[in-house]
């Protein structure tokens, strides 16, 4: 589902607000919470689940497959994102 797509679904609900102005809380939500990762905070959705960023440690080395060659990997962060216990539940009905 594309962000136009949920936009349209929110402007059928709620019919009272304009399309703008659906834009521009949806763009404040996932803009909070692109910050809230950058600062390495987690973020909980009751009802969904948790956004948060995990450290992944640098290796020394490491092989590429394709070639066989040894290669240096960096210590990076990923994001992680882990259902709530209804989620799954609804999901694994």
């Amino acid at each position: 589902m594309s962000k136009p797509e949920i936009i349209q679904i929110l402007k059928k609900k709620y019919s009272n607000i304009g399309k703008k102005n659906l834009e521009k809380i949806f763009n404040i939500f996932f803009d909070q919470i692109t910050t809230s990762l950058l600062n390495k905070r987690s973020i909980e959705i009751r009802s969904l689940g948790t956004f948060f960023t995990k450290e992944i440690k640098e290796k020394k080395q490491a092989r590429n497959p394709k070639t066989g060659e040894m290669i240096f990997v960096p210590k990076r962060t990923k994001i992680r994102f882990k259902a709530s216990k209804r989620l799954r539940e609804l999901i694994n009905r």
